[in-house]
């Protein structure tokens, strides 16, 4: 496989658990993959199914999406499941309605970005190429 900086950064998307508000990130999917990205979009996941995905696809980035206040609990299991697959260089990002209280906490625990409703998709994009693209060596 190429570096990352030959070959589109991969992005692995999906909503957290049991939460019914896909529009978000559909548009965010397309989103990214208009700014050149390779999305994979999952659509309804619990922890262990994005993980399962992620270890088949490989991706840069796994996006969590979610809306209906389980992100305490699945997001951070996510990030843990990944470290237990030794796969804790995956870049784990979460984009919904998240009070700004819990944003800290989630990055504590290993998200990397917290994405608000309102956030500029070039932001997103911005945030995902320094973050990916500046650890790639080549």
């Amino acid at each position: 496989m190429g570096s990352v900086t030959q070959r589109p950064i991969k992005v692995l998307l999906a909503k957290l658990g049991l939460d019914i508000h896909w529009r978000g990130v559909v548009s965010i999917s397309r989103m990214l993959r208009d700014a050149g990205m390779e999305v994979i979009y999952l659509g309804n996941q619990f922890p262990e199914g994005i993980v399962a995905a992620a270890l088949q696809e490989s991706p840069d980035v796994v996006g969590l999406s979610t809306l209906c206040g389980n992100h305490l609990s699945l997001g951070p299991k996510v990030v843990q499941l990944l470290k237990e697959r030794n796969m804790e260089d995956v870049l784990v990002i979460m984009g919904g309605v998240i009070p700004p209280d819990d944003r800290e906490e989630l990055k504590r625990r290993g998200i990397a970005e917290v994405f608000g409703p309102d956030t500029p998709v070039k932001q997103i994009v911005q945030f995902i190429e320094e973050k990916v693209r500046g650890r790639d060596p080549s």
